[in-house]
Parts: structure tokens; sequence; C-alpha cells
């Protein structure tokens, strides 16, 4: 897959028209996408009008943006003007958004070519992409398994070389998570960095759009476009954006003394052997590269999904409230009550995970109960934040796999339980608002990939792009393709 950086080149000495490389994009989708099932719609008339916008400036002798031009994907909960958008959920089936989010915007300025929309999770409440109403994407490494998710369609996209890159969102894990199974550059940024303003909201506290690519300088140069304050979304952070892709080295030497912390608790019971050894051996990579290595504690780590699970079900109760077949969306209309219609649509129009989170988070929210959990869980999100900010103190980064194991089969998983420990790792970075990003670090005996995810502080993106570039560059993961 060519990068951005290459692309552009291509398009500025006119050795390419962005029309070509939109047709090109969207033939690659022909050909792969009934094996992955990554989209939910393709835009390939607005794609073509878009590029030749771009070609027509390249003629007008106009300078055009590095995005310009570029095909990308776009998780479908991000509001689309014109364009339906369902969030994965039956109950959504027909709403065309009258506005864009401000992601999509920016990315529309930016001239980047919207190929299309990608599967997911309903209402990005999964971690496989198999409670999407619509259909099953597949893991392009083997169409057997899962993708993750829950953005497993824009981390599939960019696997299958149907996009040059995409955008996620990620509630506990759901840009890492896929991108560690299906072996892409997932990150996801600090929280308040990207606005959330078009995201249709799970967890308020906790979702942060993000980038998915195959290689680190992609996701930088993506999440520099995306990035800012925004004075619609009032959590938006009023800070400086530099350019992520800047002054990238091929090793951590010429930077001083990097210090890497190795999560502790993220190993041992409970984690694949191959996965343990395949993160251990980019471990002892970035020590080659220049980073002095500590081990690290963070002892409330393992509460994260404990605490996770009752307030992301809070905050959705409240959020998926909205749907109620009055202002938009499905509504049921053979009902003989106002009630009646309430129920019967939501009953009709959701399926059973997020029926089943929208019961534990107005359980847990309820006023027997709320002090007993929901309370609770907020003490201990405090607490797990406050073990990042005391191993930040020690170290600049902290690393540790992505996900426990590598893809499993498609309804190998039918305990959901089971399923939520495949964020165990991951869902912590969401409770601290903190900088996650998980890249490429070998394959299993089955050929499925491993990823290594790295933490940072508040704002740290630069940096976890850099020692994440300097890695990339000492292997050859990133370059791998699934034969799809």
């Amino acid at each position: 897959m060519v990068s951005i950086r290459k692309l552009h080149e291509q398009l500025v000495k006119k050795e390419r028209s962005a029309v070509e490389i939109t047709q090109e994009t969207l033939d690659r989708i022909q050909a792969v996408e009934p094996n992955v099932n990554s989209f939910l719609h393709i835009t390939a008339d607005k794609a073509l009008k878009q590029a030749q916008q771009v070609d027509a400036k390249i003629a007008a002798g106009e300078e055009i943006g590095m995005l310009a031009g570029i095909p990308i994907a776009i998780k479908d909960n991000m509001c689309t003007k014109g364009i339906t958008t369902t969030c994965g959920s039956k109950i959504l089936e027909n709403f065309v958004p009258p506005y864009e989010s401000t992601v999509t915007q920016k990315l529309a300025d930016a001239g980047a070519v919207l190929v299309g929309k990608t599967n997911l999770d309903e209402f990005a409440m999964g971690s496989s992409t198999e409670n999407s109403a619509y259909k099953l994407t597949n893991n392009p490494w083997d169409v057997s398994r899962v993708p993750g998710g829950s953005s497993g369609g824009s981390a599939a996209a960019v696997a299958a070389g149907e996009c040059t890159v995409s955008l996620g969102s990620d509630t506990g894990g759901s840009i890492r998570q896929p991108a560690s199974f299906c072996g892409v550059i997932g990150m996801k940024p600090t929280y308040g960095l990207v606005s959330r303003y078009g995201l249709v909201a799970y967890a308020s506290s906790l979702d942060q759009i993000g980038p998915f690519s195959r290689n680190v300088e992609d996701s930088a140069i993506l999440l520099s476009h995306i990035a800012g304050y925004d004075p619609k979304d009032s959590t938006s952070l009023k800070v400086d954006i530099p350019d992520y892709a800047a002054n990238f080295k091929p090793d951590l030497k010429r930077r001083g003394q990097v210090r890497i912390g190795v999560i502790k608790e993220t190993f041992g019971e409970g984690i694949d052997s191959q996965v343990e050894k395949a993160v251990t051996k980019a471990i002892e990579q970035l020590q080659n590269l220049g980073a002095e290595i500590h081990v690290i504690s963070c002892p409330n780590f393992r509460y994260g999904i404990a605490s996770y699970y009752i307030i992301a079900p809070s905050e959705a109760s409240a959020n998926l409230a909205r749907y109620d077949g009055v202002k938009y969306g499905l509504r049921y209309e053979e009902a003989e009550s106002l009630i009646s219609m309430y129920n019967r649509t939501r009953a009709h129009g959701f399926g059973q995970e997020v029926k089943r989170r929208i019961m534990i988070g107005t359980y847990t929210l309820s006023a027997g109960y709320y002090d007993a959990y929901y309370l609770k869980a907020q003490k201990f999100r405090t607490l797990i934040k406050e073990d990042f900010e005391k191993a930040f103190r020690q170290v600049d980064v902290l690393v540790c796999p992505t996900v426990p194991m590598t893809a499993f089969k498609a309804g190998e998983k039918d305990d959901p339980l089971s399923m939520y420990l495949t964020d165990l790792m991951t869902i912590p970075v969401n409770l601290a608002g903190l900088p996650g990003i998980s890249i490429p670090c070998g394959f299993d005996d089955n050929g499925l990939p491993v990823g290594l995810q790295m933490i940072g502080k508040v704002l740290g993106e630069e940096q976890l792009f850099q020692i994440a570039y300097a890695y990339e560059q000492s292997t050859d993961w990133h370059l791998r393709m699934p034969k799809i």
C-alpha cells in the first residue's frame, strides 16, 4: 500500500491523478469486499467528484495539502451530511444527518477523498464487529476470524488495501484492539485532542476519534489534520497542534535517553504465550534502539475492566435514551400508546449487546445502587489514573501487549464476559484519558498479527509517534500484507 507522502509526491509531480488513485481504490474495494465486508456504504460517486476537484486544483497550479486526493474510509458512527449514518444499528437504518461531524468536515476541507463508511459493532459496543446489525466483517489475514472491534471495519479496510487510511473511535480499545488483530497502526489520542462533535455518543467521557494506517507516519499526518480545538465540543482542548510527522529519526539514541516502562501486571497468567514472546522481543528491540527499559507496577490496572463496564454502560444508558422513535430513526408504528411505541421501537431497533449495556447502566445509576456501583467505579478510575501518574514520574512511555491474544474465530466467544476481557489492556488508557498506539510487532504460528501497545502522557502523542516510528523502521512487520 502506497503511503500518504508517496501519493502526495505522485500527485504534485503529475505522475498520477487523484481520479486514477481513487478509481484504483474503488476497484480494490470491489475485488476484495465480498470476502472482507469492511463497508456499510461505498460512496463511489462522491469519491470521484472529490478526486476531480483535487485534479482541477493541480491543473490550475494551486498548491494541495498532504491529504488532498488521499482515499479514506470513516467509521459509520461519524455524521456525514447527506450520507446515511447507521452506527451499525437498525434503529438508525435510514438516518441521514443534516450536518457534518467536525472531523469529516476537516477531511473534506483538506481535500481527502471519502470512499465509504465502515462497519462497526452496534453503537460501538463490542470487541469483534460481530454485533453489527448488518453484516459480519472478516479479518483479512484469515476470513474465518474477527477483525476486532468496535472499529473492525476501519481496521480491516486498511489491512486489505481498501483505503490508504481510515478513522475509528475508541471508547475502551476500539481502535487499538482491531489494529492489533489486523496488523495495522491504530492511535487513540488524548481525550479532548480531537473533536467529538458529530460522533454519535456511546460513553461521552471515554470516546475519542483516531486514525488507522499501514505505517506510523500516515497516522501522524492524519492526526495532525483532525486534531485541534472545536468550540462545538465542550471537552475539546485548547492546545497547539504540532506536525506529528516532523523530525522522525530511525533510532532513539539521538533523542537523549528515552525511558520506557514495562507494565508488569500485563504479563503472565491470561496472556497467550506467543503474544508474550512477540511483545518481549519488541521490548528488547526498543532497548537495542537506545531506550532505557524499566519494569513498572500499576497495581490498579486490573480493576479497569470492572470500572469500565459500570461507567461506560451508565453513560450509554443516558446517551441512548434519545432513540425513542419520536425525533429520528426507526419508529414502530403499530403501537397502542406512546409508551408502547417507545418500548417496541427500542425492542426492534436495538441489538442484544446494546440492550445488555443499557440495562446494566440503568441498574447501576438507579437510586439504590448508585453509591455501591457507579460511585465506586469512579473512585477506582481515579486510582488507575494515579497509577499512571506515578509511573510517568519514572518513565516517558509505558508498553504492554495491546490484546492478550490474537484474532479469534467468529462465533468463538459467545460468552459476553470472555469477550469483555479482550479489552483488558486497552481500557485503563481510556479511563485515564491518555494517548495510546498499537503497532505490529510479530505474528503467531497461525500467521496472525500481534500488537504492541505504547501509552503516553497526556498530550504525549508526538513522543509516542517518534518511538513507534523508530521501532517500525527497525522491523518489517508493517510491510507485510494479507493475501486477500
